[in-house]
């Protein structure tokens, strides 16, 4: 059975969901096209390393702060090793490190996740802008992955598919600013990178499942699927 926010193809051609080479053209799953959760597994270790060495040190800032850069570096040379693009790990890596910075330069740790909290109220922004402007970022951020580039502007359901789907990702980044605040508010450290770990992963994964499901619910069955954009004049 397909799995949420994915179409399976029929085994042979004939159906209208293939070109004329037999190729699949509505055979897609978000989480495959992003590349799966691997970031956000790796944007979880840093946290988990920090909650790790405060529960253990019972608080000592310093050498939380230490061991989730260790972590984070860690993180670094496996993608190094692996030889992948390091470019997403070092922007976690560096987010880490202004984390450090600040919890270290104002002695408390809760502003260790300052950072977090105020990156998620940004990109909620920031995609919310998207979608009202027509450039929802899903569409952005995919088209670019799969080489359609922007024609899906140019098409009407997409342009629509993509907007519905984005606002999925909006509510996950207010999710995470609204648990954050609370937790910031009241100086829960401990909490507070319990959440990072549990709002990461989980809820990244959660949200390429649900936005990719409204993603292809969107889209009519006999549209060719994201890779394939009619232009407005077809359409």
């Amino acid at each position: 059975m397909p799995r949420p926010g994915e179409l399976v193809p029929p085994s042979a051609p004939g159906d209208p969901r293939f070109d004329d080479d037999g190729d699949p053209t509505r055979e897609e799953s978000l989480a495959r096209v992003l590349g799966g959760g691997r970031a956000a597994i790796e944007g979880s270790i840093p946290p988990i390393a920090f909650l790790a060495a405060w529960l253990v040190t019972r608080g000592d800032l310093p050498a939380s702060v230490v061991w989730s850069l260790v972590a984070s570096a860690g993180v670094l040379a496996l993608a190094l090793v692996q030889r992948r693009r390091p470019r997403a790990v070092l922007v976690g890596m560096l987010m880490t490190v202004l984390a450090a910075m600040i919890a270290h330069s104002t002695g408390e740790a809760r502003n260790f996740f300052l950072v977090q909290l105020l990156s998620n109220a940004a990109s909620a922004l920031a995609w919310i802008v998207s979608i009202v402007v027509g450039w929802p970022l899903l569409g952005v951020i995919v088209g670019a992955v799969i080489g359609t580039r922007t024609r899906w502007r140019h098409d009407p359901v997409l342009l629509r598919a993509y907007q519905r789907a984005s606002w999925v990702w909006v509510l996950q980044y207010v999710i995470r600013v609204v648990v954050f605040s609370v937790l910031w508010w009241l100086d829960e450290t401990t909490w507070l990178a319990i959440m990072r770990a549990a709002l990461t992963y989980p809820l990244i994964i959660a949200c390429i499942a649900v936005s990719g499901w409204v993603l292809l619910a969107s889209i009519p069955k006999w549209h060719p699927g994201i890779r394939k954009p009619i232009p407005r004049t077809v359409a």
